[in-house]
């Protein structure tokens, strides 16, 4: 396949510098299926980075016809990418706001809404084209108007996917099991993103507020739904936050799984040959839940984390799952803090730093209690 990259620059915010995102594109930029693939949103979260790499040497030999277009960013987050304090890169927040990278992505569905409303028909197929043709529009006027750097970085990141049909905003936990995110309209259609990924817990959700990267993308296309009922909007981009295990899980052996899981993913949704004889596994049930059943194991004081279960195993309430130790504590036998699950499910993630400070969130457990979605709290 022939590849083409191409930088886009970022505004300088100071004298003397100069940043800008990489872009590898495979195919006819007027092509669908497109499939638009970001890493490192969070810039110190690289094990995607690495994926895209190894992706990108497949895509190059790869004998399979492309029928679409391809869109892969590794970096997204140069600006956190340079945030560097003694050493150590800072790139889930932003020095110069204090913002996370991951938040605060423009909220255009109202906007889209009002663009489109009476303008909509039957056909499935030109309503997409008409809805991504205004999302385009109205992005291209907000990167025109954007103030500051990370704006700019905000919205043209949202114009490189918002045309794809399937897009994936690649992250990793502290310490985690594969796992997605999910908008509940989605589910479960979507089911085979979530085996063909390797995901061992998929959290559903529902609009926030907090506009996460994936959250942007889908939310004009669930509120043509619920408020138009417009035909087609389902279809119009599936997009899910992927997080690839943890920050320590960075290296060549599971990076190429991983692309290979990328590649079969491609094949599946039709953007390169191939799908027609991909074996899934459909009889094995996905582990779904909504995002509310996600319980937070914090701790109610500072100490020194030592964990009484692994990453991965199946727990029920009222298990210990950790202890918090202090000890600085005058008696060492009260100098240990009990922390147990509140309800059955599996430790799908867990803090790598052995201390927590009081209030912090020690692990996290994809709960097996029914739960009604009613909202959504992204955690990545």
């Amino acid at each position: 396949m022939t590849r083409i990259v191409s930088r886009f620059p970022l505004p300088p915010m100071s004298l003397g510098t100069e940043r800008y995102l990489t872009v590898h594109s495979y195919g006819d930029p007027d092509a669908t299926p497109k499939v638009y693939i970001q890493a490192a949103t969070h810039a110190g979260e690289l094990a995607g980075s690495l994926a895209l790499h190894h992706l990108i040497r497949r895509l190059d030999a790869a004998e399979h016809e492309l029928l679409g277009h391809i869109m892969l960013v590794p970096i997204a987050n140069p600006i956190g990418q340079s945030q560097v304090m003694r050493g150590t890169m800072s790139g889930r927040f932003a020095e110069v706001d204090g913002s996370n990278f991951n938040r605060g992505f423009p909220d255009i569905a109202a906007e889209v809404a009002n663009a489109v409303r009476g303008r909509l028909t039957e056909d499935p197929a030109s309503n997409v084209v008409l809805v991504r043709e205004v999302i385009a529009d109205i992005l291209a006027e907000q990167a025109s108007m954007a103030e500051t750097e990370i704006d700019y970085l905000r919205i043209t990141l949202m114009r490189l996917g918002c045309d794809a049909d399937l897009a994936l905003d690649l992250h990793c936990e502290e310490e985690g099991l594969v796992h997605l995110y999910l908008d509940t309209m989605h589910w479960p259609q979507a089911s085979d993103l979530s085996r063909l990924l390797g995901s061992e817990v998929t959290l559903l959700t529902n609009p926030t507020g907090a506009m996460s990267y994936d959250e942007a993308l889908t939310t004009p296309w669930r509120q043509l739904d619920e408020e138009l009922g417009a035909a087609g909007m389902c279809a119009g981009c599936l997009c899910s936050t992927v997080e690839l295990r943890g920050a320590g899980d960075v290296g060549d052996a599971l990076a190429e799984e991983d692309a290979d899981r990328l590649y079969r993913t491609l094949q599946r949704y039709g953007i390169i040959a191939g799908g027609e004889d991909l074996e899934i596994d459909t009889k094995t049930p996905v582990r779904a839940v909504p995002v509310e059943g996600m319980e937070r194991v914090q701790a109610p004081t500072p100490g020194i984390i030592s964990f009484r279960v692994q990453l991965g195993a199946e727990v029920t309430e009222g298990q210990p799952i950790a202890d918090l130790i202090d000890p600085t504590a005058d008696d060492p036998a009260e100098g240990r803090t009990e922390l147990f699950a509140e309800s059955d499910g599996i430790v799908y993630a867990r803090r790598i730093q052995r201390f927590a400070h009081t209030g912090a969130t020690v692990a996290k457990i994809a709960s097996n209690r029914p739960v009604t979605v009613t909202s959504s709290h992204l955690t990545d």
